[in-house]
């Protein structure tokens, strides 16, 4: 070959050289950098000249042009990056999981510093003291004042529970919108790798490390899947759905629930609407919901999967009470830490708070039976088959446990509705009459029932606690009825919900309810632990692909150094054989 030539040779090595050292120094630079995947040199030759043909010889007879960089390639494994994403992903489920069972375990065992089984305790206390001397208005007074302790704390309580509903509510969103925001950057990546890519020569290395970043992160929060076609577009689906898809990114939208204000995230374009007068879009999102919450949560379902699948079953999609367990939808809130824990409690409060309420009733001398033509103090009219074996007591001013209307005495009362209504009637004797009629609770009607949140101390007995006397017509003390309290907190007779078999008493029901949560919150945190270590053995299998060794990099940059120098001397060499014929002729 011309000498020439043969520094064009030269030449070639020194340049990929130099960019192999660049891609090298590239790799070390980034030895810490988060999501940074390891460059790999491939260096293939030049085209040929081919100088004769001789098909007796084995080759023809050729000489080369020397060397080129061809690329710098992504060291990935696509199988690895499959099964890190989708056990991350799980991970985050059990760690969301585990945190709000500890924050709720926490809001369970402590209120102000006092746990709310001293509430129980202070209540069971003062019924005790109150069989000792039942007509001592030291006894009734203290009877009272714990029973309001018992309302403003169980409050104070599922109030706790609620405004964590809130805050994990304002964390939904944040994940929705961070999830969109995903979508959109992995669109303007798409755009950019395409376009340095689209001629073939050029390799969006960098580039393509910021999107298999994004990938990890959005695995976190959601099932998701992916595929790159192609042209270097990745595309994504969430929960099956299409997310990011050639040049559209389909974002997710929130509903918001009138009541509670709890966001709903859902498919748009899935979603039926009607245009409002005021040009609005009004949509039905019934089959639209990005996650189903209605399947069993179960791995070999692959449903927990999510960090924010996981927030959204905590939450739940509404504020419980006892009425999801006694009304026969308690598969509605079951999978819902919150909701689970507010329907359980609210239970107890219920149970606490009417079985008082029953026994005072007794003592007040309310029965049951049919009544007839009842007509209410507004003149309104009741058929007889609503008034069938309704609870009821003759209306008497002077009745023993009565209120100065002549009512039953209710130790607690409804904020939003009365406990009982005055009507005019007839009783299966056929006396016709004034009666207290018990307006009996209705599950679908939040304001009838006895609940944490419709609940208050009767005002009448805060005033003047000695109102419930405890002591009968003919002078003597009232110890059944005293006694029948102190027997209904001993009674197991209750069952934290329908899929419990245990039976426990007002004294132990809390202790149950905490013991509940303490033990589903171990099993999540097992899993948890078990799932972090998956995630640690898979990312280090990750890593050894992806990640940049130092020790090899710098045997790289070693090996790379000496051919630039063999490159440097072989053109120093041409150089001095081509200076010498120079010379020589020139003489």
């Amino acid at each position: 070959m011309p000498l020439m030539g043969s520094l064009y040779i030269g030449t070639s090595g020194l340049q990929t050289s130099q960019n192999a050292l660049n891609t090298t120094a590239h790799n070390l630079s980034n030895v810490d950098t988060v999501g940074y995947t390891r460059q790999q040199v491939q260096l293939s030759d030049k085209s040929y000249i081919t100088l004769s043909v001789d098909p007796k010889s084995v080759a023809n007879k050729q000489t080369g042009l020397g060397v080129v960089y061809s690329r710098a390639k992504q060291v990935r494994d696509y199988f690895l990056d499959k099964t890190y994403r989708r056990e991350s992903g799980r991970s985050m489920f059990y760690e969301v999981s585990t945190e709000v069972m500890e924050e709720v375990e926490s809001q369970l065992g402590e209120l102000n510093g006092e746990a709310f089984q001293e509430t129980i305790s202070d209540l069971w206390t003062s019924i005790q003291e109150l069989t000792k001397d039942p007509c001592s208005s030291v006894t009734q007074g203290l009877l009272v004042q714990r029973a309001s302790e018992f309302v403003e704390r169980a409050a104070a309580v599922y109030d706790g529970l609620s405004s964590y509903q809130n805050n994990l509510n304002i964390q939904i969103k944040q994940q929705v919108d961070k999830i969109n925001d995903y979508g959109n950057k992995l669109l303007t990546l798409n755009d950019q790798i395409r376009a340095i890519e689209v001629g073939g020569i050029e390799h969006a290395n960098d580039l393509r490390d910021a999107r298999n970043q994004i990938l990890d992160e959005l695995a976190e929060l959601t099932n998701m899947s992916f595929e790159e076609d192609m042209y270097g577009n990745v595309s994504v689906k969430i929960e099956g759905v299409d997310f990011v898809k050639g040049g559209t990114c389909y974002e997710i939208s929130l509903q918001t629930d009138e009541t509670t204000g709890f966001y709903t995230p859902y498919w748009p374009q899935n979603a039926s609407y009607r245009v409002m007068d005021d040009g609005t879009r009004q949509y039905n999102i019934d089959g639209a919901e990005v996650f189903d919450l209605s399947i069993e949560i179960s791995s070999d379902l692959s449903t927990d999967i999510g960090g924010l699948k996981a927030m959204l079953l905590a939450r739940g999609d509404h504020r419980a009470d006892y009425g999801d367990i006694k009304s026969g939808n308690y598969d509605s809130v079951s999978q819902s830490v919150i909701m689970n824990v507010q329907a359980e409690f609210d239970q107890l409060v219920h149970n606490v708070t009417t079985k008082i309420n029953d026994i005072l009733m007794v003592a007040a001398g309310v029965q049951k039976g049919d009544l007839t033509n009842v007509t209410l103090a507004d003149g309104t009219v009741i058929p007889d088959e609503e008034m069938k074996n309704v609870r009821y007591a003759k209306a008497d001013s002077n009745g023993y446990m009565r209120g100065e209307d002549g009512s039953p005495i209710q130790l607690f009362t409804k904020i939003t509705t009365e406990g009982y209504q005055k009507v005019t009637a007839t009783d299966a004797e056929g006396n016709t009459g004034e009666y207290w009629v018990y307006v009996e609770e209705d599950l679908g009607k939040p304001e009838s029932m006895y609940s944490v949140k419709n609940l208050e101390i009767n005002q009448e007995l805060m005033q003047k606690p000695s109102t419930l006397g405890f002591r009968l017509p003919d002078g003597s003390e009232d110890n059944a009825t005293a006694e029948a309290l102190k027997a209904a907190f001993s009674e197991e007779a209750y069952t934290l919900n329908p899929n419990v078999q245990k039976k426990t008493s007002f004294i132990d029901y809390y202790d149950d309810l905490v013991a509940q949560i303490a033990n589903s919150g171990y099993v999540y945190r097992s899993i948890y632990e078990n799932q972090v270590t998956t995630v640690e053995s898979t990312q280090s299998a990750r890593e050894q692909v992806v990640g940049v060794s130092s020790d090899e990099e710098l045997s790289n940059m070693i090996k790379f150094q000496n051919a630039y120098n063999a490159s440097s001397r072989y053109i120093n060499v041409i150089s001095e054989m081509l200076e010498h014929i120079i010379n020589t002729l020139g003489v």
